[in-house]
């Protein structure tokens, strides 16, 4: 079953962070993942502009930038000139989510909107059919290597229908403790990108460890 892979580098080792961006570069990954939180909307701080400026210099696959923040319209247009090529906002972090998503792609990104572990799928069926992913996430945002969330799976079935019967191509992302134990098991309920950090690089092998994750 052909899946999308977009390893985090929140899990990364950061003391190595071109070494493990020249990794990825290498293996069969799609994308990168890179989360940034700004201790407002999740509990924690991570990546800000001059971090994905020197990630984008050396990455030769798509950065796939995932904002956990308040008031993301205002940084899109810098997020979009520093180096993403994809933007998700969090459906509870946006006022007026059509206008975010609108203001995504006038920069040129593609267009995501992310959903807590909460948050009903069926509260996008109205802009679904504007948007090139939705985000599941399958734990609460902010902390890697948290338990996943069993209920993902429905939520991912149902968000699939939807998009089905709009006869669209939005795609399907999860993001929170994918691993080999769940990664088939998501792809046949319809995720067509699977984000994973802790699984990938605590092992030996991390490279390894994304050809087994695609091809499980």
């Amino acid at each position: 079953m052909h899946k999308l892979i977009a390893p985090s580098l929140l899990s990364c080792d950061f003391g190595k962070l071109r070494e493990e961006i020249e990794m990825l570069n290498h293996s069969v990954a799609d994308w990168i993942h890179i989360d940034v939180m700004d201790g407002l909307f999740v509990p924690n701080i991570s990546f800000g502009f001059p971090v994905l400026k020197f990630i984008k210099k050396y990455a030769k696959k798509p950065l796939d930038v995932h904002l956990m923040i308040v008031d993301p319209d205002r940084y899109i247009s810098r997020f979009a000139e520093f180096g993403a090529d994809i933007i998700t906002v969090h459906y509870e972090a946006c006022t007026h989510l059509h206008r975010t998503v609108q203001l995504i792609r006038e920069n040129g990104v593609q267009a995501g909107v992310v959903l807590n572990p909460h948050t009903n799928v069926l509260l996008l069926e109205d802009i679904v059919a504007e948007l090139d992913l939705v985000l599941i996430m399958s734990v609460n945002p902010g902390y890697g290597g948290q338990q996943f969330i069993e209920r993902t799976y429905r939520k991912i079935e149902l968000l699939k229908s939807i998009i089905e019967k709009q006869n669209i191509t939005t795609r399907i992302e999860v993001d929170g403790g994918v691993d080999l134990n769940n990664a088939r098991k998501l792809a046949e309920a319809g995720a067509d990108v699977l984000v994973a950090g802790n699984s990938i690089f605590a092992t030996d092998d991390p490279a390894a460890m994304i050809r087994e994750l695609k091809t499980c």
